[in-house]
């Protein structure tokens, strides 16, 4: 069974993480995407139509199949981080984190002790990562906040030195909304492309994961050769509208363009 601990390893040695998004609330469509090679998936709570139960078999799926489960939840509230992490999850993206205090909070919520906010309840996570020590079932679990605003990406060396905190995930389609631009993703906007660059090196200055949703292998290449270590490829509900829209136009005859996946982060 994959657990954070995995990850860590990983990105000790160097390597970059790749995964996917699931947005459908589906265990099956878990089980299609955690193909050979695929180091973590998330399960979307917060855009995706998804919910606790839904959470919970999805889950289930991505650790039979040896891939680290994340999700993405709601909002930075510390009981809906602890609540996923008592389940087994092995690492939370919180989103809308635009200063070292929402990210501590968010950081405070994953921990146990001084400082911290998690309540004791390790349930089924302490049988998925086969301890009930608050240094393995609390310290090992990872978080990770996104930085997807103007106000964050100004904090952004205050955020990515908050300790406890293990990565920044850009979300960059909130980002562009935040800088005023269209949302989209693999955006090449001058101050967009700026933004992600001061994200990415702040997170190298202070030694933790940068993260970044990217809407094709093809650009997902491209980030980790930028120096991502956490890289989302594909998106369950992005991939599948996109693969339909695709074939449509083959089956009607109409010239085929090459299509991009619609998926928002």
């Amino acid at each position: 069974m994959a657990t954070a601990i995995d990850l860590r390893k990983k990105w000790s040695d160097g390597a970059s993480a790749l995964g996917a998004f699931a947005t459908i609330p589906s265990a099956f469509s878990i089980e299609l995407m955690c193909v050979p090679g695929v180091d973590y998936v998330c399960i979307d709570q917060q855009h995706g139509l998804i919910d606790y139960a839904d959470m919970l078999n999805m889950m289930r799926a991505a650790e039979l199949n040896g891939v680290t489960p994340f999700t993405r939840v709601p909002a930075n509230e510390s009981w809906m981080i602890g609540k996923a992490l008592d389940a087994g999850i092995q690492g939370v993206i919180v989103p809308m984190v635009n200063n070292r205090e929402e990210a501590a909070k968010a950081v405070a919520a994953c921990r146990y002790g001084k400082g911290a906010t998690r309540s004791y309840g390790p349930l089924r996570a302490s049988m998925v990562m086969k301890s009930r020590d608050i240094s393995v079932v609390g310290d090992q679990v990872l978080c990770f906040v996104m930085v997807e605003t103007r106000d964050g990406v100004d904090n952004v060396e205050e955020i990515a030195s908050t300790p406890g905190l293990d990565g920044i995930y850009i979300g960059p389609a909130d980002l562009a909304l935040g800088l005023g631009l269209a949302p989209d993703l693999d955006k090449e906007e001058p101050e967009h492309v700026a933004a992600v660059e001061a994200i990415l090196r702040a997170c190298e200055r202070n030694k933790i994961i940068p993260g970044i949703q990217c809407g094709s292998g093809k650009a997902a290449r491209k980030q980790v050769e930028r120096g991502f270590r956490m890289v989302t490829y594909f998106k369950d509900s992005a991939a599948l509208s996109s693969a339909a829209e695709q074939e449509l136009v083959v089956a009607r005859g109409t010239v085929s363009g090459e299509q991009s996946p619609k998926g928002y982060v």
